[in-house]
């Protein structure tokens, strides 16, 4: 019987982001994948917009994305609900915000170490 040999690979990609909304919007993209949440890129897009933004729930701020992504405030609510269900926005203090354990400084390069391992 011949000894087995361990291998890891390691492959490193490299995107380039315009903007910190752009960088959020890849990461949250990247743990839905992992995660299997099968967020939609409207989902993605709320969940960058308010960690970028610090909380979705001032009408200003809500005004702001409706005019940015073209959507409504029905809308929003909808989502919210959905996002509050699934842990990925929490109620802090009377303000609805992203959860702080998934929230980075997006204003800096980031480097993700994912590990995917065989069980």
């Amino acid at each position: 019987m011949e000894p087995t040999i361990n291998t890891i690979v390691v492959q490193k990609l490299k995107k380039n982001v315009s903007t910190d909304i752009s960088l959020a919007e890849k990461y949250y993209s990247i743990l839905s994948v992992i995660n299997n949440l099968h967020l939609t890129e409207r989902e993605i897009q709320l969940i960058s917009f308010t960690a970028i933004k610090g909380n979705i729930t001032y009408g200003n701020v809500r005004e702001e994305f409706c005019k940015t992504y073209n959507s409504t405030s029905p809308s929003i609510n909808n989502i919210i609900s959905k996002l509050k269900k699934i842990g990925i926005f929490i109620k802090e203090n009377g303000k609805v915000k992203v959860n702080p354990i998934i929230v980075i400084d997006f204003s800096k390069d980031l480097t993700l170490d994912i590990k995917l391992v065989h069980e």
